[in-house]
Formats: C-alpha cells, sequence, structure tokens
C-alpha cells in the first residue's frame, strides 16, 4: 500500500490534510469522496525523504476554458444533460489540450463521478472553479454558479490585459535602449579607438574611460550575454521553489512604490474570488483557503493560511487579517462593515472594484514617469558618448591649425 498526502474539506467547510494509505490515486479519492469529503488533492508522498513530490501544474488557456464555460453553460440552460453537454464540447473544442482534459472529465462523469470530482481530479483546472461547480451541484443551480465563475474571470482578464497594455511601451522603451547603448559601447567605441590609436592622438580622460569601458565590453560581449541568460534562466528555477518565491515575494513587497502596488492587487484578486465563492454558497472557511490558493504569493497565502486558523477559532474575518498585519486597513475596515450590516460577499466586491481601480491608477502613474526618465537618461549618455569620442578630433584641429 502507497502512502498519499490528502487535502480535502469536510461538510462544515473545515480543511484537513492527512497521510492516508491506499493502493492507487482513484481509490483513495473515491473512498473519501463516499463519505461526502470534498478532495481538492491527493499527492505521493515519498518514501525515502517522507516530502511530498509536487509535480510542475500545468497552465490552461484562460481564455479558451472561458469560452468553453460559455457554452458549457448554454447547452446547460438549452437542457442538455451534463454527460451530453460535455460530449459535444469535447470533440469541438479547438484546444488540443483542453479538449483532452473535458474527455478526462466526461469519462469520470460517466463513471458515475460528480462533475466537481472530475474536474478535481483532472489537476490542472483552478481550484475556484472546482468549488464553484461543487457549490452549483450541492444548490442545484449549476448554470448560475458558472456564469458567476464566467464573470469573475472576465473581470479578472480584463484587469490583467490593462496592466499588460500599460506595462507594453516602457518595455519596448527599455529593450530599445539597451539595445543602443550596447552598440554604442561595443561597436562605435571601439571602432573610433581603433581611429586614434593609428593617429597617435593624446585622449582626454573622458575618452580614455570610455574607451576602456567599451573595448572590454567588446572582448566579453558574447560571455556576458551567456551569463545573462544563465541568470535568467537560473533565477527563474529558483524563485519557483518554496523558498525561492516566498523570499521574492518579500522583496517585492518591501520595495517603496512597487511593493504597495503589488500587494494591492493581491488583495483585490483575493476579494474578488472570495466573494465570487461566499455568493456561491460555499462556506467562509473553505471559500478562504480556496481564495487563499488563488494568489500568486507565497507570504500572503502563509498570512491567510494564520487568518484561516483564527477565524475557525471563532474570530470575524475582519479581525483575523487585522492581527495579520499585513492587509492594508481600509480593506479590513471595508470588510468589517460588510460582515456588521451581513453583505459581505458584496462588500469584497467593492474592496476589489476599489483597488482594482487604485492599482491601475498607481501603474499609469508611475509608467507616466518612467517614460521621461529613459528618454533623460538616454540623452545623456548619448550626449557623454559624442563628446568623450569628439573631444581628441577639437584636439587634433587645433594642432593642425596651430
Amino acid at each position: 500500500m502507497a502512502e498519499w498526502t490528502l487535502k480535502y474539506a469536510d461538510a462544515r467547510g473545515e480543511i484537513h490534510q492527512q497521510v492516508a494509505e491506499a493502493g492507487s490515486e482513484r481509490e483513495l479519492r473515491d473512498r473519501y469522496t463516499q463519505q461526502g469529503f470534498l478532495v481538492y488533492s491527493v499527492k505521493p508522498r515519498s518514501e525515502l525523504t517522507g516530502i511530498v513530490s509536487r509535480p510542475r501544474r500545468k497552465k490552461l488557456n484562460v481564455e479558451k476554458f472561458l469560452i468553453f464555460n460559455q457554452q458549457f453553460v448554454t447547452l446547460i440552460r438549452a437542457g442538455l444533460p451534463i454527460l451530453k453537454a460535455l460530449d459535444l464540447l469535447a470533440e469541438r473544442l479547438t484546444d488540443p489540450k483542453l479538449s483532452q482534459y473535458i474527455k478526462g472529465v466526461r469519462e469520470e462523469v460517466k463513471n458515475g463521478s460528480l462533475l466537481s470530482d472530475a474536474f478535481g481530479r483532472q489537476g490542472v483546472f483552478p481550484a475556484i472553479y472546482v468549488t464553484t461547480v461543487l457549490a452549483g451541484e450541492r444548490s442545484g443551480s449549476l448554470a448560475e454558479v458558472i456564469e458567476r465563475y464566467i464573470t469573475y474571470q472576465k473581470l479578472a482578464l480584463s484587469v490583467r490585459k490593462k496592466l499588460l497594455v500599460s506595462l507594453m511601451y516602457p518595455s519596448v522603451l527599455i529593450t530599445l535602449v539597451i539595445c543602443l547603448v550596447v552598440f554604442l559601447v561595443t561597436y562605435v567605441v571601439p571602432n573610433f579607438a581603433q581611429l586614434y590609436s593609428s593617429m597617435n592622438a593624446v585622449l582626454p580622460m573622458p575618452t580614455q574611460i570610455l574607451i576602456a569601458i567599451g573595448t572590454t565590453a567588446r572582448n566579453y560581449v558574447l560571455l556576458g550575454f551567456a551569463l545573462l541568460v544563465a541568470g535568467i534562466v537560473g533565477f527563474r528555477y529558483w524563485s519557483r521553489t518554496p523558498n525561492g518565491s516566498e523570499m521574492v515575494d518579500r522583496f517585492l513587497l518591501k520595495l517603496p512604490y512597487a511593493g504597495e502596488v503589488w500587494l494591492k492587487y493581491q488583495v483585490a484578486q483575493f476579494s474578488r474570488v472570495l466573494g465570487t465563492l461566499l455568493i456561491g454558497g460555499i462556506p467562509l472557511l473553505q471559500a478562504l483557503d480556496t481564495a487563499a490558493d488563488s494568489l500568486g504569493t507565497q507570504v500572503l497565502k502563509k498570512v491567510l493560511q494564520q487568518g484561516v486558523k483564527l477565524v475557525r477559532e471563532g474570530q470575524s474575518l475582519s479581525q483575523a487579517l487585522r492581527q495579520t498585519k499585513v492587509f492594508p486597513g481600509l480593506s479590513i475596515d471595508m470588510i468589517e462593515v460588510g460582515e456588521s450590516t451581513g453583505a459581505l460577499p458584496s462588500m469584497l466586491g467593492s474592496v476589489a472594484e476599489f483597488y482594482e481601480d487604485d492599482v491601475a491608477n498607481r501603474t499609469t502613474a508611475a509608467l507616466s514617469l518612467i517614460e521621461p526618465a529613459i528618454m533623460i537618461f538616454m540623452g545623456i549618455f548619448v550626449a557623454f558618448v559624442l563628446i568623450s569620442l569628439y573631444l581628441p578630433i577639437f584636439s587634433l584641429a587645433d594642432s593642425i591649425r596651430s
């Protein structure tokens, strides 16, 4: 019998994690599903090290998955059984990867599994989606619940695209500036150095410094490029490890301006997910755990795990978040008002909208300052290069006249 690390939620929404023995992952999932538990994940436990292996999670095409859900809801509302709707969509999806997973869901449902369990067993669908489908199954309003998920996903995609579009022009500008600097330093400057060497010209100090930098850079440009690529690959690999990811998150959160923007973006995402789950009828503790898993920062995940523990002990959500000393005070005050008025889901939506707008405005303001800063730097650098390269020419002209 192999050992597996099991994460599941009970009927009250409490999250549990334990090690269990079973002949296969399917056997263990079926055992706990029959007992009424929602199984989040089943992962093999290493017998030698005791460390749970974490296979790299494959990513779905979010936009194509959104189209699938829109078509799925349309078929359900038209009166088609779930199995028939999955049959139709699995054969007509344009994304072969998504089609493969939907076929797997169809087979699980055909064998008697719940739709939420079938999606969860594929290991690629977001936890918020699996939990949303479970809420729809329990409430008997699957189409309405999935429609709320579609609305959430559209808003999330809209915010993400807005940020990417805002960052596009500065990124292109910085890339062009770097290419121009490398060209000047590694090609133009060494050619001038050869010219002045053949003329035995006396070079002023700025020209000597520039030529020394240019000739050195030209000799090691390929090595520098290789080291840069290796550094980027190494950093990406290290940042995906638990310790590396946490260190990167802590560094980002400590940045003077960008850290605050990054935190507010994560708070907006957390509020949006939590509000969507609560509207769908998911218990608070289970919704908190799912919302924490949706975040892209290990630091906030740990903070929210502490918050879930405090809520389980009887504290309100606002009190638990206040004790973490990470969430912005305004967001906690708004959540507290939502709890006191019994309108927590709608207030979480207001928190998400407020911080999404704040992030967009702050990002736009910062980028509007970055562009002139890049142009000023480029102007100063080009002026320094031109002056340094042409100073010896002026000196030679004076010596010829005399």
